[in-house]
């Protein structure tokens, strides 16, 4: 082979990569931005669609699928696609969360909090009585808290989605008896319900919820019928008091700087990663995007005490067994809902 023969063949194989890369940036690309309208349905539910039928016309005439002829020439098609491209992209992150919308009840509130040394006072702190889902009474507390009061930390997994994915909740247990649950979830507005594709593509704003465990717990576990575990955790006391203040902070901070929720990036569990990696650096793993598999993650680096088995944790921290039948009980206290589901579970020494 000479030396032309030699160039053409490199400029051949160039091209065709090139080209490669390009219609897989095309299928990408309309995948993301026809989610993306759909989701957000910025014309409209009528002309959003009809956006989303030409960009998949347009794209299919570029990539050659099922369109052989371009809709207009193949190059002004390329240039076309990549200005409607650039200007979805800047009209998607151009949008910016809100804190005006009509929201669904139990995220309508965001917590405010002041600190006077280990004194605080935390505001909006929801304690809710739940009926049904659709029947409850609302309730938002001002509570007090002595930030060396805290003794212990438990983590919460309620699973409504196998067993891979489970929201995650923190609760921090105080000497006086006392339990605060943190929950960051989605602020969903009165008229919508969860998408986890919505949650990929700005659909909700992010809420973190400070909650009597009644409340928040309760809903999972008796309402909901999910399936709840609770888990003692290990950690150095000035950790937790950190990591309160963590929680605190964020929340107070949504009051002027909403943020977006994100179903992969910015979500339950991998935020709580994100805190308590700044106080003190934790290894990360797939288990951090699979928050179901949070037990195996966190008794494989002895978070979870030792003397008991995975199998054994499961069993003694699967808290629905303990209070199936708590509307029965004459003591339907927040007190004895905390206690009946840590019975049976060891003490943790921090």
């Amino acid at each position: 082979m000479n030396d032309i023969d030699k160039k053409t063949f490199r400029k051949s194989i160039l091209g065709a990569l090139l080209h490669g890369l390009f219609y897989i940036f095309v299928i990408l690309s309309s995948i993301w931005l026809c989610l993306a309208l759909w989701i957000q349905q910025p014309f409209g539910k009528i002309f959003s669609y009809v956006a989303i039928g030409f960009w998949i016309i347009l794209s299919c005439s570029i990539t050659g699928v099922y369109i052989t002829q371009a809709i207009f020439k193949r190059k002004t098609d390329v240039w076309i696609y990549l200005l409607c491209f650039a200007i979805g992209v800047t009209w998607y992150f151009s949008m910016q969360p809100r804190n005006d919308r009509d929201w669904n009840p139990e995220v309508a509130r965001i917590l405010n909090y002041q600190q006077h040394g280990d004194q605080i006072t935390i505001e909006n702190v929801r304690n809710f009585n739940w009926r049904s889902e659709t029947d409850y009474d609302i309730r938002w507390e001002t509570r007090h808290y002595n930030l060396s009061k805290i003794e212990s930390m438990d983590l919460i997994l309620s699973y409504w989605a196998g067993n891979d994915i489970a929201h995650t909740l923190l609760s921090f247990n105080f000497a006086d008896g006392r339990h605060l649950t943190f929950s960051i979830e989605i602020r969903k507005e009165k008229t919508e319900t969860f998408s986890s594709i919505g949650g990929f593509f700005r659909q909700y704003e992010l809420a973190i919820v400070p909650a009597d465990e009644k409340d928040i717990i309760y809903t999972r576990s008796n309402i909901r019928k999910e399936r709840v575990y609770i888990y003692p955790v290990k950690m150095p006391k000035i950790a937790m008091q950190e990591l309160f203040l963590s929680y605190l902070e964020q929340g107070q901070a949504l009051q002027t700087h909403p943020r977006w929720y994100n179903t992969l990036f910015s979500n339950c569990t991998t935020i709580i990663f994100d805190m308590v990696n700044k106080i003190d650096p934790i290894p990360v793993d797939y288990r951090v995007l699979l928050s179901g598999k949070l037990p195996y993650y966190l008794y494989d680096h002895q978070i979870l005490d030792q003397r008991y088995s995975q199998g054994q944790w499961l069993q003694m921290a699967y808290i629905n067994p303990r209070v199936q039948n708590f509307t029965q009980l004459k003591d339907q206290s927040s007190q004895h809902y905390s206690q009946l589901i840590r019975s049976g579970l060891p003490k943790v020494d921090q």
